[in-house]
């Protein structure tokens, strides 16, 4: 009785290992599709991609296409080609670039023209630049495309002389001017700076062109002498003063609180 349940139990399992197997086999077979012909198993995990020249389509690897003046990319993705150089592709074709007199195609892109120097992009083509009297072409493909000798500056179309006051001199940019060092502008004038008693001509490009020496104070236009309160010594600025640790300011004297 006992033999009988054993050979009814390995029955039974050997009836389930077969249905298992049959069922997986069957679910491999749908989901490992065969390589279409010009394809390859994919180099990146399962699957498979199309060779140089097709582009997937569905489950088939159909052909590109390829324009005259054009040639084969080496990706999968997109259209799958690209103009030559010399040529500006439109649609699905490659059009050889017209280059207009004075141009030439820009080497970057390949499928441009830029202008020569001395020369500006228009509607029609390249028309020449205008330089002005005391003007030189300049080296950039923006704005006016000239600039002005140094000692002029640019007013729309010209190049006008600039006009130097006494003690002044011109910038590096060479289109405007300053004032020499001891002098300040006023209006077209390089006025010198009254630089009072105890005190030193600053530099500064805006403001008081003077400051009093160390222990001196600014009064109106006049540096006096500071007179320091006792347990008091001047401050960082040299102008000006603090009480000495552990005194306390009240007033106009230093004390202990």
């Amino acid at each position: 009785m006992r033999r009988q349940s054993y050979r009814a139990l390995a029955l039974t399992i050997t009836i389930l290992l077969l249905f298992a197997s049959m069922l997986s086999s069957g679910a491999f077979g749908q989901s490992a599709k065969p390589v279409p012909e010009n394809a390859r198993a994919s180099r990146y995990g399962s699957g498979w991609e199309c060779n140089q020249g097709f582009r997937r389509q569905d489950d088939a690897c159909l052909q590109v296409e390829l324009p005259d003046n054009a040639f084969l990319t080496n990706t999968s993705y997109g259209k799958g080609w690209d103009c030559r150089y010399g040529f500006l592709e439109k649609g699905d074709q490659c059009l050889t670039v017209q280059v207009p007199e004075n141009a030439y195609i820009d080497p970057y892109s390949g499928d441009r023209w830029r202008c020569l120097r001395g020369y500006r992009q228009s509607n029609m083509g390249c028309d020449p630049i205008k330089v002005p009297e005391n003007a030189f072409l300049s080296d950039s493909s923006q704005g006016s495309g000239w600039e002005c000798e140094r000692g002029y500056r640019a007013t729309q179309l010209a190049c006008v002389k600039l006009e130097l006051p006494a003690h002044a001199y011109l910038t590096t940019s060479g289109d405007e001017w300053r004032c020499d060092r001891g002098f300040e502008k006023k209006d077209q004038a390089c006025v010198a700076v009254q630089v009072p008693e105890n005190a030193i001509f600053v530099d500064a490009p805006y403001g008081q062109k003077w400051k009093c020496d160390r222990g001196f104070e600014m009064k109106a236009d006049e540096c006096l002498q500071i007179k320091l309160p006792e347990n008091a010594h001047l401050n960082s600025t040299g102008n000006g003063w603090d009480c000495n640790r552990p005194y306390r300011l009240r007033g106009d004297v230093c004390i202990m609180d």
